[in-house]
């Protein structure tokens, strides 16, 4: 089954640009398609692959920092190609 990610990763600490860039750049060294924009990354793919991957990537982020927020939402579907019709 194909699933859309989207996440916002928000370290609370004063240095977290540099949390977010290693997270986000480990997004784009994966096999996953990966889209940002200024709010967050989407992140497209198999959900038996794309999960595991993701359940590391976090834990990973969350180890270099003290106090981390994810918002993650999960769509049933790969929107990847989504372009607005109106």
């Amino acid at each position: 089954m194909e699933i859309s990610v989207d996440l916002t990763l928000s370290p609370l600490q004063n240095d977290y640009e540099t949390h977010v860039i290693n997270f986000i750049k480990a997004l784009r060294n994966s096999e996953f398609k990966v889209l940002e924009n200024p709010l967050s990354t989407q992140i497209f793919g198999n959900y038996d692959a794309l999960m595991p991957f993701l359940t590391e990537a976090i834990k990973r982020s969350f180890e270099d920092v003290d106090i981390s927020v994810l918002t993650m939402k999960v769509v049933k579907t790969n929107r990847s190609d989504y372009e607005p019709n109106f």
